[in-house]
């Protein structure tokens, strides 16, 4: 035991000397289908990645909607503490001193770049967040609503026909159309990396690239989806947990628009939106090749320390939603890839359970650097170095009712949904977010029941498990 600290310790201590670089990779809306965690999803460049990183199977983001969950991971702060939990409010306007990941590097003598969506760029006030980095962001400020395609002379036709129009009006819901990876956003991201890359690669470096995609709209180049036959994708099962609460579900407004203006889809269009999806993740999938070839390339991947994630995950069609914004496993559960730099870490999985809150403090601690007060996160250097080992009990998500409450006239919720993730179970009580009394509750035999099709929380046979998770809860969420 002591010899594996010391290890540790040593470990560490070399890289501070090394000084490393990191590479900070994000998706958006991506629950983990990727070929290394057993998805059908064709994820060449992804899955290559997880061969030189330690692929954490059980991460899980603190809130599932854009905002909130990248201000909570940006920050190492939980959406509690920064006292945000909406698309519409930049954390700056709650916390305005607050450190960011990048900003901590950039105060420590790194050069910070920003290439695509990282912190989340509209609905706010103010745009990114331009403290954190050593030059202006390169992004869209714009909604995902507006990345049409852009070419040269005429657009070729959308070969996508059921699924067109509903909430995306710019631009259609669904689109196939014979056009290279840069004529969407992704590519241009891609494409602005590298070049970001060949201009830092002599600095010690932190390079954030956030991807869009698979976020909607399903509108990925046709070469991805002509890599899947929509027959053999996974079947979609749309039932809803059995005995659910009606509190633990949404609307669907995202995809399917306003409740007065919905339509009930056809299996075909639901067909269609799930093949665009996997479209989507092979496309950004690409792009992100692109981008860790480039990094090979520039001789510094070798002193360059590696995270690729997701700020949350998505429903398409399961329990018969659409979208994030549910405490749910389909949206809470993410993927987490980490490569350090020794070499007898990487190729490795772990169940241990992580955070997106622990990725401040774990970058920190691989490049050697103190870290800031405050933050809520755990490093996951530990497990790196030992991936059997569990650094935590359970992993906390939350949303609110309404789902997109600063929209409605009172800008307040009316409910929380508090989640614990246990490594058996998800235990979930919605709270009234005046009084603080439980309003319903949820738990789900996770390990038997990976899709969350049956609530235990009235089983008396499963009131020890219900226990200890409310225990666990309570602790971190008192009421």
């Amino acid at each position: 035991m002591f010899r594996s600290l010391s290890l540790l310790f040593l470990g560490a201590a070399s890289l501070s000397a090394a000084k490393p670089n990191v590479l900070f990779i994000m998706a958006d809306d991506f629950r983990p289908e990727m070929g290394c965690y057993g998805s059908s999803a064709l994820t060449p460049n992804l899955d290559k990645l997880a061969k030189r990183s330690v692929q954490f199977d059980r991460a899980y983001c603190q809130q599932a909607v854009c905002n909130p969950s990248r201000s909570s991971l940006l920050t190492g702060r939980r959406p509690d503490t920064l006292k945000l939990w909406n698309n519409g409010t930049h954390f700056r306007e709650l916390n305005p001193d607050v450190t960011t990941l990048p900003l901590w590097f950039k105060e420590h003598g790194y050069t910070t770049r920003g290439v695509g969506k990282i912190f989340h760029n509209w609905h706010t006030k103010e745009k990114g967040d331009r403290r954190s980095w050593s030059a202006d962001e390169f992004l869209h400020y714009e909604s995902h609503g507006h990345d049409a395609p852009k070419v040269s002379g005429e657009l070729p036709p959308n070969l996508a026909t059921t699924t067109t129009g509903r909430t995306y009006t710019d631009v259609p819901l669904v689109e196939c159309r014979d056009v290279p990876d840069e004529a969407y956003f992704d590519g241009r991201v891609a494409a602005e990396a590298v070049r970001t890359l060949a201009q830092v690669k002599d600095e010690a470096f932190f390079l954030a690239v956030g991807f869009w995609k698979p976020h909607a709209p399903f509108n990925a180049p046709k070469k991805y989806w002509d890599l899947y036959d929509r027959a053999k994708l996974p079947a979609l099962n749309p039932a809803r947990p059995e005995g659910a609460p009606d509190i633990a579900f949404h609307q669907s407004t995202e995809i399917l628009g306003p409740p007065a203006k919905q339509q009930p889809l056809t299996a075909e269009q639901s067909a269609e939106m799930r093949h665009g999806y996997f479209a989507n993740i092979s496309y950004m999938d690409a792009q992100v090749g692109k981008v860790l070839a480039a990094l090979e390339a520039s001789g510094a991947a070798k002193n360059t320390v590696i995270i690729f994630f997701a700020d949350h995950g998505y429903h398409i069609g399961e329990h018969s939603l659409w979208g994030k914004t549910s405490d749910f496993e389909f949206d809470a559960h993410v993927p987490l890839l980490i490569s350090d730099l020794r070499p007898e870490n990487h190729g490795r999985k772990t169940s241990a359970l992580a955070e997106l809150v622990d990725i401040f403090p774990t970058l920190v601690d691989l490049c050697g650097l103190p870290k800031p007060d405050g933050l809520d996160g755990k490093s996951l250097v530990p497990v790196l170095a030992d991936p059997a080992r569990k650094l935590k009990l359970a992993a906390f998500t939350q949303h609110p009712r309404p789902a997109y409450y600063d929209r409605e006239p009172d800008k307040q919720p009316k409910v929380m949904g508090y989640s614990v993730r246990t490594a058996d179970a998800r235990y979930t009580e919605w709270r009234d977010w005046k009084t603080k009394a439980v309003t319903a509750r949820e738990l789900y035999l996770t390990e038997q029941d990976p899709a969350e099709l049956k609530n235990h929380a009235d089983d008396p046979a499963q009131a020890a498990t219900l226990a200890t998770a409310e225990r666990l809860l309570l602790e971190k969420y008192p009421r």
